[in-house]
């Protein structure tokens, strides 16, 4: 029997938000999408791409498999590559994963099942669907899943452009920094290049959906693990190191049922399996 479910997901942003999609001189521009309206004009809506929310959601799973696993340090660069990036086709003369081999390691490694990826010259498929995480703004409101009340800002309302040196924790002025050679021909007087970076403000709201396919029942409970995983230490979008893409999340509950298995005693009690199955991967 096979499980397929949807989450909803509700997020607010706890600090800006950036995901670039072009970049301009110094600026990063933050991605944005076009959405037709019912007059039949055209918005641009700031979003975080689906394949940047996929990407956080493997990292997390990567992470979780990693401590059941224990398998720190001890796999081929290109397998921890495909558990934790997903991989890349390559050229290769060995066997591709395919039939029982394939049946066998997605029982064995849920987030290859789950997320898929691409080991040797055989890409793996996963059960596992995402949505775009778009903000809650008036612009959006043609491809929003639901509605809501009370006032919602405009796309305009929510950006931000935000201002940076390249180098960390400098104070400009400072008597000990480099004399500016074109400070005595009108130049700006400091030695530090700026960057601008285009955010979404904290404070907004967005929307988004993860939905397993015809999932097996340890797939279920590893994504249902991910899922609540993100909303504890979950984020959205680029720079988390100087404090972007910091969230709160919210699930909005459906009436399907649960996880009815524990994967992580599953994996845990093949441990040894699992681990000579990775390193039997093309490599």
């Amino acid at each position: 029997m096979t499980v397929t479910r949807m989450w909803e997901l509700e997020m607010t942003a706890r600090s800006p938000i950036s995901h670039r999609g072009e970049l301009i001189g110094t600026t990063a521009i933050g991605r944005r999408m076009k959405v037709l309206q019912a007059d039949g004009s055209v918005e641009l809506v700031p979003v975080i791409s689906g394949n940047s929310f996929r990407g956080v959601l493997r990292r997390i799973a990567e992470g979780m498999l990693r401590d059941v696993l224990d398998y720190e340090g001890q796999l081929p660069l290109a397998v921890a590559h495909a558990l934790r990036n997903g991989g890349a086709i390559v050229k290769t003369s060995a066997e591709p994963v395919t039939g029982r081999r394939l049946h066998q390691l997605r029982e064995l490694v849920p987030l290859l099942s789950v997320f898929g990826g691409a080991i040797g010259a055989a890409p793996i498929d996963g059960c596992l669907r995402v949505g775009h995480v778009v903000p809650i703004v008036t612009e959006a409101a043609p491809i929003l899943r639901r509605e809501y009340p009370g006032p919602v800002p405009s796309r305009f309302d929510i950006e931000a452009l935000e201002s940076y040196s390249h180098l960390d924790d400098v104070t400009a002025g400072h008597a000990g920094t480099a004399v500016d050679p074109v400070a005595g021909s009108g130049g700006s007087g400091s030695p530090l290049m700026r960057y601008d970076v285009e955010t979404l403000a904290p404070g907004t709201r967005f929307e988004s959906w993860v939905q397993l396919v015809r999932g097996s029942d340890l797939d279920h409970a590893f994504a249902a693990d991910v899922i609540g995983e993100f909303t504890r230490s979950g984020w959205l979008g680029g720079r988390t190191g100087i404090g972007h893409g910091q969230i709160a999340t919210t699930v909005i509950e459906q009436a399907d049922r649960g996880p009815v298995v524990d994967w992580r005693d599953i994996v845990a009690s093949r441990r040894d399996e699992a681990l000579q199955t990775l390193l039997s991967l093309p490599a």
